[in-house]
């Protein structure tokens, strides 16, 4: 195994402190604010004490296996809300409606798995009713923020050859703008019902929650010529766990605990563009 240590305000001296508790024969300088340890002696104790010691640095640890690089992978997956982009779209949208703390508590709620999502995301697109379409081009507009180090990790992981998905229990007016304007390959996403001008409170066709998350990475793996364990998937929520299980590589970005907890790499305080330090080469 491989320790890497990573964090946007890390000092080395920190880096090199949380790094002795492993004991590595080497240390590998990424960045200003990452390296990477090799070869020492791992066990669980040592992997929960190294946690540990990081989180309260604000540091990020990732343990992962010796060798592998960004070459091991043919997708990226990602969800949108919360992931690649840093709001919560239908907070945003129902915030238009004066409606934001009532969805935002639904929202929250299904994303740390307590209500069924396809329910929660029926109940919230309700509330929408009535609202003119104009509030997502505003949302868009004036609140959508690409996730610290997004567009970074994009470019490098499309230079590198891989394709790109975002997956989304959000909306096709947000995930077709970021297609255009970040370059990906792939978009799946709900689409909100919109009549003369204004928001009915429905969404067309089926609802994109887990299981079809899921079935997006493998019908987009299988395009590809390639299997879900060639796909490094990226998410926050509850709804992201399904498509996170048959990868072969989850990463748990600013996750809810049921998330990060089950995910292969967790992202606390890194930005996206952490994952190209955990897969360097």
């Amino acid at each position: 195994m491989n320790l890497v240590l990573q964090g946007p305000n890390a000092q080395r001296d920190v880096l090199d402190r949380i790094a002795a508790r492993a004991n590595p024969e080497r240390i590998v300088p990424l960045s200003d604010h990452a390296v990477r340890c090799e070869q020492f002696a791992y066990s669980l104790e040592l992997k929960q004490a190294i946690e540990l010691a990081a989180h309260t640095a604000q540091v990020d640890a990732t343990f992962i296996e010796a060798g592998r690089t960004l070459a091991d992978f043919k997708l990226v997956a990602m969800d949108m809300d919360s992931t690649l982009i840093t709001i919560e779209c239908i907070d945003e949208i129902a915030d238009m409606q004066g409606l934001k703390p009532q969805v935002a508590e639904i929202t929250e709620a299904a994303m740390r798995g307590e209500l069924d999502f396809s329910d929660s995301l029926k109940r919230r697109v309700a509330l929408l009713e009535g609202l003119d379409a104009s509030a997502l081009e505003r949302v868009y507009a004036e609140r959508l923020q690409v996730s610290m180090g997004g567009e970074k990790m994009l470019a490098a992981v499309q230079a590198a050859g891989l394709k790109t998905l975002l997956v989304s229990g959000g909306f096709t007016f947000f995930t077709e703008r970021l297609q255009q304007r970040l370059g990906l390959d792939f978009v799946h996403a709900n689409e909100l019902e919109i009549v003369d001008g204004k928001l009915t409170g429905r969404v067309v066709g089926g609802i994109v929650d887990a299981e079809e998350k899921k079935r997006t990475v493998e019908r987009i793996c299988a395009q590809l010529g390639a299997g879900p364990q060639q796909a490094i998937v990226m998410g926050d929520g509850a709804n992201d766990l399904k498509m996170m299980k048959i990868s072969g590589l989850s990463v748990a970005f600013r996750a809810k605990p049921v998330v990060y907890q089950q995910a292969d790499v967790a992202l606390n305080f890194s930005g996206l563009d952490g994952l190209l330090n955990i897969l360097a080469e």
